[in-house]
């Protein structure tokens, strides 16, 4: 039967673990797609250009918001960060299922463009340990990290929008939750073209 895809949205503070959740959703779930999201902030250590985010200049990037070439876009800490529209609709239509791990603001813009969108909401357990995950990462200053830490409770406020909100303690337990929901997710009746499948 012809399933269209569902469209996953994960968000959260910036330090809750959104992509160590997406990547072992990933390496669990092969029929799982991650879109690749484009900004205008500098390259992290480590970080691939086309396999983490597409590194573009903020000319470019307005552009691409210009021509209509985004689903959703937001200018966050001092950068834009934006989701290609061409590679969702493509993988929507085919029935594949596409994960997006972006900001609360981009976010709530692909809710009211794509009301049948799943947002999932990520949090740690505490403020403590988030400032402590921070910190490890290593790849903020502490001045950014003090930033980041004020914006936390007005990103919460935000919570009740979303479908699903997830606490970040134990990964695994956490990747467990998010599969669940999108199994749960994928067999709701309006995902499916069922005249095609009763053939009536």
């Amino acid at each position: 039967m012809t399933r269209q895809g569902l469209l996953i949205v994960i968000s959260g503070p910036s330090g809750a673990g959104k992509g160590t959740i997406c990547q072992g959703l990933l390496k669990k779930n092969k029929d799982l797609c991650l879109s690749v999201s484009c900004t205008t902030r500098p390259v992290r250590p480590g970080e691939v250009d086309g396999v983490n985010y597409f590194f573009v200049s903020k000319e470019a990037f307005e552009k691409m918001i210009s021509e209509n070439e985004l689903l959703e876009y937001a200018r966050v800490y001092d950068n834009y960060y934006g989701t290609p529209l061409n590679f969702v609709e493509e993988k929507l239509s085919t029935g594949q299922d596409v994960i997006l791990e972006i900001d609360i603001q981009g976010a709530l813009q692909i809710k009211q463009k794509y009301p049948k969108g799943v947002l999932i909401f990520v949090v740690p357990p505490s403020l403590s340990l988030l400032q402590e995950r921070l910190t490890k990462r290593g790849t903020d200053s502490a001045e950014s990290i003090n930033k980041r830490l004020q914006c936390v409770c007005d990103e919460l406020k935000n919570t009740q929008r979303y479908d699903y909100l997830v606490v970040n303690d134990i990964v695994d337990n956490a990747v467990a939750q998010v599969e669940s929901i999108i199994n749960a997710e994928r067999c709701r009746p309006a995902n499916f073209d069922i005249k095609k499948f009763l053939d009536c």
